[in-house]
């Protein structure tokens, strides 16, 4: 029973004006892994959807030039990182051994949007359930350092908000690590951050459809899931862009302020999904491959923008 108590403090903790998206990741570690999860059902489907739904509101806080300034400024490096990711991974996976389909899922991940294209790819490629499980576990241990680290880095390097979040959105796997990490940083990094990194979640589509046709003789699912919320997203857009007076604009920051409440929480499930038995079942080798892999892109993309920003 204290252990649900605790649960809602923290929550309650992780809303408060004290809180921030770093604590909500930290805290939600620290209990899976001393304490455990009481709640595990939560942090299933539920926390997905609470993610999908928190980035499609944020769209109420962006107007449409802002995404198209941000998609049309971070193209280039979004194709740099999704190509050079895939073949890179393929190369070193072969290196270091890496079973073929957990090769692909890792450099999946670490090329698009971290789990959300695994699970949208492992189907295509007939993966096990045990090929994910490692898959997932070495991306999502990587996204918990990004959060904590990527801030750090960037204030150190005195990056503006605007390279910060080109950096977060093409170097950091999944949308949620993306968001808090730009979060933490603050300034204008959280709407560059979110409007690249859901232009980026787009390549699932055909990564997904090239799978599918190159293991079509397999056995795997021809079954391709669109992003739903990424289009919900340009519809929060359009509605803050073209709304004018009829919405007021408190209204409007309400929606963004829920989004954001919303993101902490999810941050806070996701740090509660770490058990030992996941970190028990990521081995060495694809562990390897994912942080050699997401240290080579961070490094690479962060000297390019640097450069040319």
């Amino acid at each position: 029973m204290w252990q649900k108590a605790l649960f809602f403090l923290l929550i309650f903790f992780i809303l408060s004006p004290w809180g921030s998206p770093v604590y909500a990741l930290a805290l939600g570690l620290a209990m899976a892994l001393i304490i455990g999860n009481p709640f595990p059902s939560l942090t299933g489907k539920p926390a997905k959807y609470l993610l999908q739904i928190s980035v499609a509101m944020l769209g109420f806080g962006i107007d449409l030039s802002s995404v198209y300034r941000a998609g049309k400024d971070g193209i280039g490096f979004i194709a740099f990182v999704v190509f050079g990711a895939l073949i890179l991974g393929y190369l070193i996976g072969k290196a270091l051994n890496v079973a073929p389909r957990v090769r692909t899922l890792v450099s999946s991940g670490t090329a698009i949007c971290g789990g959300s294209a695994i699970a949208a790819i492992g189907p295509s490629i007939k993966a096990e359930n045990d090929e994910m499980t490692v898959s997932l576990g070495t991306i999502f241990v990587l996204n918990a350092i990004a959060l904590f680290v990527f801030p750090i880095v960037g204030h150190s390097l005195e990056l503006s908000p605007q390279q910060f979040g080109l950096w977060a959105a093409v170097a950091i796997q999944d949308t949620s690590s993306v968001v808090g990490a730009a979060t933490a940083f603050g300034g204008d990094s959280l709407a560059v951050a979110t409007t690249v990194k859901l232009a980026r979640t787009l390549f699932i589509i055909p990564l997904a459809l090239a799978l599918v046709f190159m293991h079509r003789g397999e056995g795997g699912s021809s079954k391709v899931t669109l992003p739903w919320f990424i289009f919900a997203f340009l519809g929060a857009a359009t509605v803050k862009t073209f709304s004018g007076s009829i919405i007021l604009p408190s209204i409007l920051d309400s929606f963004v302020n829920l989004a954001k409440a919303g993101l902490a929480v999810t941050l806070f499930l996701i740090g509660l999904s770490l058990t030992r038995k996941t970190l028990a079942n990521v081995g060495w080798r694809p562990f390897a491959l994912g942080a050699i892999l997401w240290v080579l892109i961070s490094v690479i993309s962060l000297i390019a923008i640097t450069r040319l920003t």
